[in-house]
Formats: C-alpha cells, structure tokens, sequence
C-alpha cells in the first residue's frame, strides 16, 4: 500500500514534437499538466497537434506504467497482482 502511494506521488513527463508538448501524469495515472509550445499551434493543421498531445500523453502514461512495474513487481516478488497495472 505505502508503494503505491508513494507511486501516485510521482510525477511522469512524456513529450512529442522534439519537446513542443509536454504531458505531465501521476502515478495515479491522471494528467496534471499539459504544455503547448506556441510553435506547436498550426491553425491549418490542427491534426498534427491532436496527434502530439496523444503522443505525449502516451508517453508520460507509458513511463509511469513502466515505474509501477517494476517497483511493484520487486515487492511482489514478479507475481502478476490484478488490478495493479
């Protein structure tokens, strides 16, 4: 329990674009933060930051997927805990 309070304690940064968005998750996996670089704002192709802010997003949740794993894989001894990620 303390692991994974601590774990949503954590901060996660994802990036896309060469760093023109920025998504910041907790461990929780909720999304604190979103940061648009003005040069990211193309009014003739929304898309493409569509596709970066999905991309960033990913990325942060990937990376803090990633830390739960293996912290709570090493209290759990490598056992698979439903529920846990």
């Amino acid at each position: 329990m303390k692991a994974q309070e601590e774990l949503g304690n954590q901060e996660f940064e994802g990036t896309a674009g060469g760093g023109v968005v920025t998504v910041t998750v907790n461990g929780h996996k909720k999304v604190l933060a979103v940061k648009i670089k003005p040069e990211a704002v193309d009014p003739d192709d929304v898309e493409m930051l569509q596709d970066l802010v999905l991309t960033a997003v990913n990325d942060a949740l990937n990376r803090a997927e990633e830390t739960a794993s293996q912290s709570l894989g090493k209290l759990a001894g490598g056992m698979k805990i439903p529920g846990l990620f």
